[in-house]
């Protein structure tokens, strides 16, 4: 967590507030994951032109460059609109603050996995992006690409649907929920798919995280929007987080087991290898 509903759902809230802000300058709190990788004074003068995301990560575009931010597990933004005097001092884990000429942008952190990081324009994609796989919510995702990325991997499924290198943005829970509307068992080898199969899972994972990004994404422990909304898809979840609960298609009890130190849920009797 966060993953990329909640990304997406972060993008949207701060998408009309944020375009066309300038920059008057940002501070640091305690170190994040990565280092800024510039003096925060520099981003001053500089107008916030787009607002994207590419997978996990959300891209701040400003004139001369992007500042790239990553939730990490338990980070959230927070945009609040006024002049700096009159809004409330930073808390003791808003350890970024960019402050603009119509209010300040803030990132609380409780666990510092999270970044901040500036990169300049023009110049070759920062190595975070450039080993990203495609975009599921992209119009060219489908299950043919899927097919080519996975069909000669040993590795389980759900470990290569985590591989960002294969698609950009899934995490855990997403993965696990799109393996079950597939009805595929999340430890089958991707070279055991076929195309029909993959095909199929490639429309369950984008359905899936349409259905997140509408439910205002998953709140298990700190995520929220940038306007203190909690996320709900947790409360719609098939299998995630429902080990020894029924199934809802086949009532037998949902099964748990460890696959790369992550936790899978799914059910033994409607998905098959």
């Amino acid at each position: 967590m966060p993953e990329l509903p909640e990304v997406e759902v972060t993008r949207r809230a701060l998408l009309e507030p944020l375009h066309g802000r300038v920059v008057r300058g940002a501070t640091l709190g305690k170190p994040l994951r990565w280092p800024l990788e510039c003096e925060p004074g520099s981003l001053a003068g500089q107008r916030v032109e787009r607002l994207d995301r590419r997978g996990k990560y959300l891209l701040l575009g400003l004139q001369r460059g992007q500042l790239i931010v990553h939730l990490g597990m338990s980070g959230s933004l927070r945009w609040l609109q006024g002049a700096e005097e009159d809004l409330p001092p930073p808390g003791p884990h808003e350890h970024f603050r960019l402050l603009t000429d119509r209010g300040e942008l803030r990132m609380n952190d409780p666990r510092r996995f999270g970044a901040v990081i500036w990169h300049a324009v023009p110049g070759p994609p920062h190595p975070l992006l450039s080993r990203l796989g495609p975009e599921p919510l992209d119009d060219d995702f489908d299950g043919a690409r899927l097919w080519r990325a996975v069909h000669e991997r040993r590795s389980a499924i759900k470990l290569l649907l985590l591989d960002q290198s294969v698609v950009a943005g899934v995490g855990n829970i997403y993965a696990c929920e799109a393996l079950f509307r597939a009805g595929i068992d999340p430890r089958t080898p991707g070279r055991r798919l076929s195309r029909q199969r993959c095909a199929l899972l490639a429309a369950e994972l984008r359905a899936t995280l349409q259905q997140a990004v509408r439910a205002g994404g998953s709140t298990l422990r700190d995520f929220c929007s940038s306007d203190g909304t909690q996320g709900h898809f947790q409360l719609e979840a098939l299998v995630y987080g429902r080990a020894g609960q029924p199934c809802r298609r086949c009532a037998r009890p949902l099964a748990h087991v460890a696959q790369g130190q992550r936790s899978t849920y799914f059910c033994r009797s409607c998905q098959r290898r």
